[in-house]
């Protein structure tokens, strides 16, 4: 049987937990997930609401964690996780494993990820143009006054 993982934040050891067709292992201590590579994306997919639970993991208010801590990667004996912005937006600071391509979310990151997605999102359906169906024909009959002008 394989050995639980440590938490890279406390120290204390992940459960893994199921989560839709992931299995991701979680701080019950510090509130932490770590995902392996490719599950982030899987478990934050639009359809995906499984998840869902993941954004209020029961853990022990208590514990506090330094973010700024360098931390070993749960997975890679003798690698350290590298901090860096989840997008291109800036807001939200994860720490990735360079070896194993992991991520390991502090508590509450999970929940400042999804909410940058759906700002994103709504953001860029404001920017697509609404093409509606009198906006259409008014077009076809531009053109076909100009074909009849020819």
């Amino acid at each position: 049987m394989n050995q639980p993982i440590k938490c890279p934040a406390c120290f204390n050891a992940l459960t893994l937990t199921q989560v839709g067709a992931v299995a991701v292992d979680v701080c019950r201590s510090c509130g932490g997930i770590w995902f392996d590579a490719f599950e982030l994306q899987r478990v934050d997919e639009e359809h995906e609401t499984a998840g869902e639970w993941l954004l209020e993991v029961d853990h022990e208010r208590r514990i506090q964690v330094d973010p700024q801590r360098k931390r070993d990667c749960p997975r890679c004996d003798g690698v350290k996780l590298k901090r860096r912005y989840y997008s291109p937006r800036r807001q939200v600071e994860i720490d990735e494993c360079p070896g194993c391509g992991g991520y390991w979310l502090d508590a509450g990151e999970l929940e400042k990820i999804r909410a940058e997605t759906e700002t994103a999102r709504r953001e860029a359906a404001e920017r697509q143009p609404v093409v509606t169906g009198k906006v259409i024909r008014y077009l076809y009959q531009i053109r076909v006054e100009k074909r009849l002008e020819d």
